[in-house]
């Protein structure tokens, strides 16, 4: 818990900084670029997170990789967050990031599981569906989940919503259970 609030701490800084200077978006689009290198290099994130490897090798590191290739401002965070030794929330902090990023353009991420592949016909389907009912824009987010027995599962925040042949099923099963399954 302790870090999740450190996270949205740095993460609401960032924000504060990169609407001062307006350039959250170009902010942005490095931490998503950030975002994909920590979740495809393994090597990347035990770097991060190592003890043993020393903070001033760390931000050595960190600018001869990042200072060229990402703006003044998210370069300079890199650099603080080695210097803090809070390096190894970098993931944590970016998810943080994204989410106020997301509560501020007025974004609910929706998270879909299912046991097959959506077309894009039927993507589009639940996405105006969750629109209606949240009445914001929502981010779609699919994967694929051999347990969800047909249909689909979605998660807003805390709130799951089943959609599943398991679930109607189980529904069914309840009401033949009370007698009124005709109703």
């Amino acid at each position: 818990m302790r870090n999740s609030r450190v996270a949205r701490r740095y993460a609401e800084a960032l924000m504060t900084a990169a609407e001062e200077q307006k350039a959250l978006d170009t902010v942005a689009g490095d931490l998503q670029g950030l975002e994909r290198l920590l979740k495809e290099s393994r090597e990347f994130r035990l770097f991060l997170r190592s003890p043993v490897i020393k903070t001033e090798k760390k931000r050595t590191v960190l600018r001869e990789v990042f200072e060229q290739k990402m703006s003044p401002l998210t370069a300079s965070f890199l650099d603080l967050m080695a210097e803090k030794g809070r390096e190894a929330l970098l993931e944590d902090i970016l998810q943080q990031f994204f989410a106020l990023r997301d509560e501020q353009l007025g974004i609910v991420p929706v998270e879909i599981r299912a046991a097959v592949e959506m077309s894009e016909d039927q993507r589009e389907k639940i996405r105006k569906k969750f629109e209606q009912i949240t009445r914001k824009n929502v981010r779609l987010a699919f994967s694929l989940d051999k347990q969800v027995k047909g249909g689909f599962v979605a998660r807003i925040g805390d709130t799951m919503f089943d959609a599943s042949v398991r679930h109607q099923l189980e529904v069914l099963r309840k009401r033949f259970s009370q007698g009124n399954a005709l109703n």
